[in-house]
This record gives structure tokens, C-alpha cells and sequence, in this order.
């Protein structure tokens, strides 16, 4: 296994132990600053895989299906966790979470027919944007903060919704091959 998908599967590995953080109070008022540390270590690794398989042509098929896979698992655990304590509404976290659950179907058929789809530009847009906002979210500083996540929020909607569509579009021979 190369550094890139040895990278992936560390964020994997780190959302269990983010969680944690953010669902209990074994640490106190340390657990924000745990989670945050956590999330914002799991998040670097998202950008370091992807630019050294990049740079010293290490993609692999399992990067491909993988990292995106990490990523959501990364960011829409941190979403529930937020949840509860009302700083992000069930329904927008339900919008993310269809949206992964529509691009991981897209993929599935994909790799039935032997294609595999790689993120794109708009889904990396989207995925920056959720962690930006996840992190203004948990550090929780109010004043201007909460105006920066409540921008965050909206942002990150829009390009969910945005990613979707240029996703279906751009393969949408995806589900014509696929015998749907």
C-alpha cells in the first residue's frame, strides 16, 4: 500500500476517535479542541493524498474509490455530531448525506461497467467548503464566527447541490450503459 492510501485509511481510521470527542465529555472542555485537532489533522491528510499520489504518479484505483469514500465518512460523521446540539438543522444534513449516498450509487454502477470516476473539481469545492465550515462550527466563537458559518453553511448547500448536478451530467452515460 502506498503513502497516498496509507493516508486515506488513517482518516478512516481517525473519525471514530473524532466522534468521540464530540459526543462525550470524557475530556471536558478539552473535547472541543481534541475534536477539532482531530479533524483538522483527518482533513490535511484528504489534501496531502491526493497531491503526493499526484506528484509521484501513485493513483490507484483504490485512491480513487477510496479517498472520496473517506472524506465522506469524515465530514458527514462531523455533521450528525453537530446535529444534536443545533448548530446544523437534520434537514441540511440529510441534503449532504442524499447527495453521497446518489454519488456512491453513480460510482457503484460505474464500476459495474468497469469505469472508475474520479472526484471532481466541484466535488473537491464542496468537500473544502464542508470542512471550512465544520471547523468554524466547532471551534464555536460567536460574534462574527457564527456570521462567517452561517455563510459556510449556505455555501456549502449550494455547491452539494451544485456538485450533484455536474456529476450526473458529466456521466450520465453512466446510467445508460448501465441498464437502468
Amino acid at each position: 500500500m502506498n503513502l497516498p492510501n496509507k493516508l486515506t485509511v488513517l482518516r478512516v481510521i481517525m473519525v471514530p476517535f473524532f466522534v468521540f470527542f464530540m459526543l462525550t465529555d470524557v475530556g471536558g472542555a478539552a473535547n472541543k479542541w481534541i475534536a477539532l485537532a482531530l479533524f483538522c489533522i483527518a482533513s490535511l491528510t484528504d489534501l496531502l493524498d491526493g497531491k503526493i499520489a499526484r506528484a509521484r504518479n501513485l493513483v490507484t484505483n483504490f485512491g480513487k474509490f477510496m479517498d472520496p469514500l473517506a472524506d465522506k465518512l469524515l465530514v458527514c460523521s462531523a455533521m450528525i455530531c453537530m446535529i444534536p446540539s443545533g448548530k446544523l438543522a437534520a434537514w441540511f444534513v440529510i441534503v449532504i448525506i442524499a447527495r453521497e449516498f446518489i454519488i456512491s450509487g453513480f460510482r457503484l454502477v460505474a464500476s459495474d461497467n468497469g469505469i472508475v470516476i474520479a472526484a471532481s473539481y466541484w466535488g473537491k469545492f464542496k468537500t473544502v467548503s464542508q470542512m471550512a465550515m465544520i471547523i468554524v462550527l466547532i471551534l464555536d466563537l460567536g460574534g462574527v464566527f457564527d456570521v462567517i458559518g452561517t455563510v459556510l453553511i449556505w455555501v456549502s448547500l449550494i455547491l452539494t447541490v451544485v456538485s450533484l448536478i455536474d456529476y450526473v451530467a458529466k456521466n450520465i452515460q453512466v446510467l445508460t450503459q448501465g441498464g437502468m
